[in-house]
């Protein structure tokens, strides 16, 4: 094969395109969901991350949605100004699709092998009145907060929002020291050198900019 000649290496992550309403989210994909809680919950999630509910509709789990309408009546009675809609980044990982009353893996799907569960808009599922998607993850370790979408009060939401930059911008103590993901509960990731600049870099990493300029590097058929 001919010598070729690469002008530059690098890269920049591209995010999954967001589906449309009705769209089962592809397995091993990250997608952007939202969930309802009390603010005084908020910290606690930011700082710690989620904590697995014992039981629910579809058994234990993280309860989401990508319908920020649908996370906008959680807590169910709560006083808006003691309610917050956090926005996320969701790895899905395996997903179960369940769309109808008593399906076999409502609340088993991960011991099924399923690392999350969806419910489909206007599905078969009676409990939801308002015909609106529900997602469920088992890990929490599979969700990032990354902003707060709704919250009565500006003040809280900004303070809130400075913390969870903070948090994604420079990481726990337990954090990457490259791309600050919280590796703690995954464990540490392979920081390697840019096989090109030879800058210091991890494969997890959103963008890696690399100008050096290779010749002659020969391509093995």
């Amino acid at each position: 094969m001919e010598l070729e000649e690469i002008p530059f290496s690098g890269w920049t992550a591209i995010e999954e395109k967001k589906l449309q309403a009705g769209e089962k989210p592809k397995d091993e994909k990250v997608y952007t969901m939202y969930h309802g809680t009390y603010l005084k919950y908020v910290q606690g999630i930011i700082t710690s991350g989620f904590q697995r509910s014992s039981d629910g509709m579809l058994g234990p789990g993280v309860y989401v949605s990508r319908n920020i309408d649908k996370a906008k009546c959680y807590p169910l009675n709560a006083d808006k100004k003691e309610a917050v809609v956090l926005k996320l980044k969701v790895r899905v990982g395996k997903v179960k699709k369940i769309d109808v009353d008593n399906h076999p893996l409502q609340k088993s799907w991960h011991q099924n092998g399923y690392d999350s569960c969806w419910v489909p808009p206007n599905s078969g599922i009676t409990a939801i009145k308002s015909g609106r998607e529900e997602d469920c993850v088992w890990d929490p370790a599979r969700i990032v907060v990354v902003d707060v979408a709704c919250c009565m009060d500006d003040k809280t939401r900004w303070d809130l929002r400075k913390q969870i930059r903070g948090m994604n911008n420079h990481g726990p103590k337990d954090g990457c020291s490259q791309c600050h993901q919280n590796t703690s509960k995954t464990g540490s990731h392979p920081i390697q050198s840019c096989w090109a600049c030879t800058k210091q870099i991890c494969p997890f990493q959103k963008k890696h900019v690399c100008n050096k300029k290779l010749r002659n590097v020969r391509f093995v058929s």
